[in-house]
């Protein structure tokens, strides 16, 4: 029998543990919102552990989405349902649980 212990880590006998923290990203966001508008948003459905608006490196300015961590994977995932499609600042956003980056290949241009 193989035993998977990345899965085993984030389930205790088929049910996840609360103590995982989730990443969600939050896109569709306009560039006026603020990380204070995503907790208060986020923070209706539990704990939220940190919020980071991600924003171009030359300009400062939103690239319009955002990234939301929480603790608690079931409250997390509540989120997620919830405000999938949900409006903020006049703009219907894209919710779900984020995706670990993927590998374009090749480096990663140096900053400036």
């Amino acid at each position: 029998m193989i035993i998977d212990l990345y899965e085993l880590a984030q389930t205790r006998w088929g049910r996840e543990r609360k103590d995982r923290i989730m990443r969600i990203f939050v896109g569709n966001l306009a560039f006026t919102s603020t990380e204070d508008d995503l907790h208060r948003l986020f923070y209706g459905y539990g704990a939220v552990e940190r919020v980071q608006i991600i924003t171009d490196r030359n300009t400062g300015r939103s690239r319009g989405f955002a990234f939301v961590d929480m603790p608690n994977a079931p409250e997390a995932r509540a989120a997620i349902d919830a405000l999938q499609g949900a409006t903020l600042g006049g703009r219907s956003l894209t919710v779900n649980e984020a995706r670990e980056r993927e590998d374009r290949g090749g480096p990663r241009r140096p900053r400036s």
